[in-house]
């Protein structure tokens, strides 16, 4: 069977969950497999941040893991999707597709198109509904998507990064490429530095949010960091079409509470200092009792295992599921013990919680956890900083202007048909930051005696703080946002390095619609699948604001030698934003630490101070257009 032809009948999984009416297979004729497999009900809010429920996705997806075949795989997704929650099969399904051997090639269809009513206020919906019903013979149908928000509310002014849908479908497909229930000795596959993955992919989430609040006038965000303290309020303007249920308001003024089903708040409290504990002694109790070193070349990794927590959690039972445990709480701020039968709120999935303001509060006190153990860590000195006998001369970002790069709204579509049963193309148009194209020239030197391979590190990080005032270098490293890193090799002497926007490892390429898919645009037998993990390449940059707002584009150029890890193949798996989601399969590409070298604390108190020959913060300007 063809790629083509796979793709095809993938597809076929996906189509219309939101309005599926289908026949169910009797339980008699479920293939035994299958046991165990529907006992959240179909119409309510799957979460892959409850315990219970993902346990019953985890028993679904190796099930169609271990599928003999492909064919074999399909009779147990049609059975299983017929029966099992629409989320969760959703779920399931796409992360066999995405590790399956005989899956290469074939892509999971968008997110945003297999449940848009994640994604679209549920005002357009209805909109939408009404100009079909209306004009049945019209194609294709516009609509424009309805703004649910003004500037009574001052967070409104961010609505644009946390309700972009790339940013949102980005985080929902990190989670299915690195599941909190993976089992190597299950699926036969090792997630190289998953925890560190964790850690780092969050930590870039917030420090690019935090530039962007700076970029629209607001000041950083105040990290969550009392459990007892009252939340701010948010509405995301959602409505479940499997449910007909709205995803829950949070009134101003609510604080968490103990939920009966899963964890109280006391426990959230003791966890927090079991780890803070861990973290300042640099031991880790085990499940039998054994202290294990948090040592800096795995520490990070075993913490960001014990945090979220995952599989691989040093001893869950002691150090609990503090990141999990609080999406959950917080998605059930406003009926925590279920008397009202509401929906949680849009913290509860994945492909919803970038639209809530405390998420990026929530995760900056998870990742002030990390900081603390970085803090441990030895600064780095100039042998870890140095490349000998290889500097940077020159560094330019080559846009319309140098060193300034315009960004501006732009105008995007989103189509509804596949997720929501209607006669015809439906499409929603909608705005999303965007950015000209640029390129980095990079003039350095080689007098290190022959050719060197190097890795390009390129960060970008505000100069000023929300009163004008220059960030200490300390202070800024925790907003540095790293918009590239790849191998360049250097010729003795005078050497350019050119390299585009486009090309960051960091964001994904533009991602196929669910109708290429259907039609098979693109899919070859030599293609490797595509993952669709990792930041929109529009979100690239902050937004900067319209006078022109300044920020250090940071430039390193550190020895690939020491850099490199052995054992990879060239072309590795989606690997296409590999600092945020790897290579799958493989070792993560570079054994520096992420984040490197901004992931430890700064002593040097100046930029000349901290900086070494191969290193250079050039000054440029995000200009925003209206």
């Amino acid at each position: 069977m063809s790629v083509k032809e796979k793709q095809q009948k993938v597809c076929s999984l996906f189509t219309h969950l939101t309005s599926i009416s289908k026949t169910v297979v009797p339980v008699a004729e479920r293939d035994p497999r299958l046991h165990g497999i529907g006992k959240l009900p179909q119409g309510e809010l799957f979460s892959c941040f409850h315990e219970k429920v993902l346990a019953e996705a985890t028993k679904l997806y190796e099930t169609l893991y271990a599928a003999k075949d492909f064919d074999d795989f399909m009779n147990l997704a049609k059975q299983a999707r017929s029966f099992a929650n629409e989320g969760l099969f959703v779920y399931a399904a796409s992360v066999a597709i995405l590790h399956r051997e005989d899956c290469r090639g074939v892509t999971v269809p968008p997110i945003q198109e297999i449940f848009p009513d994640r994604f679209i206020p549920s005002e357009t919906i209805s909109l939408a509904l009404k100009e079909v019903t209306n004009h049945p013979d019209k194609a294709p149908i516009n609509v424009d998507v309805i703004e649910t928000g003004n500037i009574l509310d001052p967070e409104y002014k961010l609505a644009y990064f946390r309700e972009d849908i790339g940013a949102n479908a980005h985080h929902w497909h990190w989670h299915i490429i690195y599941p909190a229930t993976w089992k190597p000795e299950v699926m036969g596959k090792v997630k190289d530095r998953k925890g560190e993955l964790f850690y780092y992919m969050h930590q870039q989430m917030c420090a690019r949010y935090d530039s962007d609040r700076l970029s629209t006038g607001l000041q950083r965000m105040i990290p969550f960091h009392n459990f007892n303290e009252e939340l701010e309020g948010y509405s995301p303007h959602l409505t479940s079409l499997v449910s007909g249920h709205h995803y829950a308001n949070r009134p101003a003024g609510l604080s968490l509470h103990d939920l009966n089903d899963l964890v109280d708040v006391q426990d959230m409290a003791r966890w927090r200092e079991r780890l803070l504990q861990a973290i300042h002694l640099g031991v880790v109790i085990d499940d039998h009792g054994n202290e294990v070193v948090l040592s800096p070349d795995h520490g990070i990794d075993m913490l960001g295992a014990m945090l979220e927590s995952s599989y691989e959690s040093k001893n869950r039972e002691y150090y609990g599921n503090l990141h999990n445990s609080g999406h959950v709480m917080m998605a059930r701020i406003h009926d925590p013990d279920g008397r009202y039968k509401e929906n949680p709120g849009v913290m509860s999935d994945t492909s919803t919680s970038l639209r809530d303001p405390i998420f990026y509060r929530y995760h900056r006190f998870i990742d002030n956890i990390f900081q603390e153990y970085k803090a441990t860590l030895p600064v780095y000195d100039k042998k870890d900083l140095d490349f000998p006998g290889v500097s940077i001369v020159n560094v330019t970002v080559k846009a319309k202007l140098p060193n300034i790069v315009n960004t501006y709204m732009k105008e995007d579509e989103l189509e509804l048909s596949h997720g929501v049963s209607l006669k015809g193309q439906v499409k929603v148009k909608y705005q999303h930051l965007d950015h000209e194209p640029f390129t980095y020239n990079i003039s350095c030197e080689n007098n290190a005696g022959g050719p060197k391979h190097t890795t390009v590190r390129i960060f970008l990080g505000p100069v000023h703080d929300e009163l004008g005032n220059k960030f200490s270098l300390n202070e800024a490293r925790k907003y540095f946002i790293e918009l590239d890193k790849f191998h360049a090799e250097l010729a003795p002497g005078k050497n350019t390095i050119t390299r585009k926007s486009s090309e960051s490892a960091v964001t994904v390429a533009p991602t196929p619609k669910f109708s290429q898919l259907q039609a098979g645009e693109g899919i070859s037998e030599n293609n490797t699948e595509f993952c669709s993990c990792g930041w929109p390449e529009h979100l690239l940059i902050p937004r900067g604001n319209h006078k022109g707002m300044d920020f250090y584009l940071f430039v390193m150029l550190t020895d690939y030698e020491q850099d490199h890890v052995n054992g990879l193949t060239d072309k590795p798996l989606c690997a296409d934003a590999v600092s945020y989601c790897g290579a799958k399969d493989q070792k993560y590409p570079d054994k520096k630490a992420m984040g490197f070298p901004f992931d430890r604390v700064i002593k040097a108190r100046t930029i000349p101070e901290f900086s070494s020959p191969n290193m250079t913060f050039q000054e440029v300007k995000i200009q925003f257009k209206e």
